[in-house]
């Protein structure tokens, strides 16, 4: 029997898609079987977007841009990629000789601003992109290939970080796609909610948290009724980058909020959210494989995870392409001129309007031996709130 979407306005995959997402099922059921019954979210969330050969981002469906899931600022607009050159230009100023992307995506962004910090004469000496999916690493360098012929000499993919880094590390739309663990909060106690195999079915059940998600939980006295995300994921990462990172800066772009925003007493059930051709939902069980499963970042978790690195700047999307500078590029296109200045304008729109990307999406940057304060914070510096 094909299976139908719980929620109807979702379109039915194709059959062979579909015959994929059975297969990882049936890897995720072997999974729980193996532990006892149970996998926490963090660990089905691994196996959804990153199992070899059948995870979302490793099975080679489309995912960014009109034809896949969702559209990311890369995408949108390369108003995006040319204004945050601006800043990466500035740090190459310092003498940073190495940048490097976490997950590329398409590589629409690399090729972005590869082109515009050779216009504005900074280039850096690399530019290094770690990507475990191999399926998008061919994406990137095929695109890379066709878009800036002339650069991809300075472009390299990794398999690991470096143990030394004198680098711009960038990351956008990174964090959000790392495994997060779910916890409830009920009678003062705290459990882990993770996933069983129902029956025909995956779901939800409890069991005592660890000590670790225990004692994540216990610095922020949740209410009782109380579910929400934590990642262990996102502050592991900016602390090996932290103890990796020699002289540099860490800039990372994505949507989410500082802590007593993310924590607020009326999210009480939490930011998971999955995204399935253009549209969100909450179901991370309908068709594992061919669908998105993304949190919200808790930036304070990042700000705290950088020890040892000063917080250069935390501030809205809007806000820091604005000191970047993004008006000017979009005044540079002459009014007059429909054809070129109006679709930019409507993403320009897209990118700073609050409605839109401007306020979900925050940047916040990380550093040490960087001389400040960062375009891209010099109005508007919200680090404060972290």
């Amino acid at each position: 029997m094909t299976p139908l979407p719980k929620n109807p306005t979702l379109p039915l995959p194709p059959p062979a898609a579909l015959e994929l997402s059975s297969r990882l099922q049936a890897l995720i059921r072997g999974e729980i079987q193996a532990g006892g019954g149970w996998i926490s979210c963090a660990r089905y969330m691994e196996l959804a977007l990153y199992a070899p050969g059948l995870g979302y981002y490793s099975a080679g469906s489309h995912k960014f841009g009109a034809a896949g899931d969702f559209v990311t600022a890369p995408e949108l607009s390369p108003l995006f990629g040319r204004t945050l050159a601006r800043q990466l230009a500035e740090l190459v100023a310092q003498d940073i000789p190495d940048i490097v992307e976490l997950g590329a995506g398409s590589g629409a962004l690399a090729a972005v601003l590869l082109a515009e910090l050779a216009a504005l004469k900074c280039l850096p000496q690399r530019y290094l992109i770690l990507e475990v999916s191999a399926d998008l690493r061919e994406r990137q360098q095929s695109h890379l290939a066709a878009t800036v012929p002339q650069l991809v000499d300075r472009v390299s993919w990794l398999d690991r970080l470096p143990d030394q880094l004198q680098a711009i590390v960038i990351g956008n739309e990174v964090l959000d796609a790392l495994p997060v663990h779910r916890i409830r909060v009920d009678q003062g106690g705290v459990e882990e909610i993770g996933v069983i195999a129902n029956n025909d079915d995956l779901a939800w059940a409890c069991r005592p948290a660890t000590a670790a998600l225990q004692q994540a939980v216990a610095a922020h006295a949740l209410p009782d009724d109380y579910e929400t995300e934590i990642s262990l994921a996102v502050p592991a990462l900016i602390s090996s980058l932290a103890q990796r990172l020699n002289r540099g800066a860490l800039l990372f772009i994505d949507y989410g909020f500082p802590a007593h925003e993310f924590f607020h007493a009326q999210r009480n059930r939490g930011t998971l959210m999955c995204h399935y051709r253009h549209q969100s939902h909450a179901d991370p069980f309908l068709w594992p494989g061919l669908q998105d499963i993304t949190a919200h970042v808790d930036f304070s978790a990042v700000a705290h995870a950088g020890a040892g690195l000063d917080l250069l700047g935390y501030t809205g999307q809007a806000q820091f392409l604005i000191n970047c500078g993004i008006t000017d590029l979009l005044a540079a296109v002459p009014a007059a001129d429909s054809a070129r200045y109006a679709p930019l304008a409507a993403q320009a729109q897209q990118l700073l309007s609050p409605a839109e990307m401007g306020e979900l999406f925050k940047v916040i940057a990380l550093g040490r031996g960087i001389t400040g304060p960062l375009l891209g914070f010099r109005r508007g510096d919200r680090a404060h709130t972290l």
